[in-house]
């Protein structure tokens, strides 16, 4: 399970910072409650001015204008987001916010964050149970990217399986 959610999270373990390059067309689907009332145009391909939008006033951030949005997107395998999620990470492993900023885009930050957010949102025992949609929410606040999820954990549990049968024939 943890495999399946850093692997969408991460883009297959590629990136470790959202992107948010987002065409007009597309902020109103991704994200229908923020683009409600603006135009989207207004925002399109400008991936602060859109992050600033989307988590603004938000997750422990201060307003739009303020630009914690962007300074505190998505960042690390499992994506943590938010000033109040780098803020309890940086606390747990010793260091500033500002610190966490920059160490969350480190492969050793990436890695450390997803293993910490894991551990401190209770995702064993979801996994434990399969519970991949409940996992999901948990990490993503909705159901977004569900299906991709779902193939990476299939996938997962296909190589562990075969692994494991490998195991018993050596």
């Amino acid at each position: 399970m943890f495999l399946a959610q850093v692997g969408h999270e991460s883009g297959g373990l590629k990136f470790v910072e959202e992107n948010l390059n987002y065409r007009a067309d597309r902020l109103p689907v991704i994200f229908p409650r923020y683009f409600r009332d603006v135009d989207p145009n207004a925002y399109a391909r400008n991936p602060e001015k859109i992050a600033n939008r989307v988590y603004g006033n938000r997750m422990g951030n201060g307003p739009e204008s303020s630009g914690d949005g962007y300074r505190y997107r998505g960042r690390g395998l499992i994506q943590l987001t938010g000033h109040d999620n780098y803020a309890h990470f940086a606390h747990d492993i010793g260091m500033t916010v500002e610190d966490a900023v920059h160490y969350l885009a480190t492969p050793e930050g990436a890695a450390m964050s997803a293993g910490w957010f894991w551990a401190t949102h209770g995702l064993n025992e979801i996994a434990d149970r399969g519970d991949i949609v409940l996992a999901t929410k948990r990490i993503n606040g909705g159901t977004i990217g569900l299906a991709d999820r779902q193939a990476h954990y299939q996938e997962a549990l296909h190589i562990f399986a075969w692994l494991f049968a490998l195991s018993k024939v050596y």
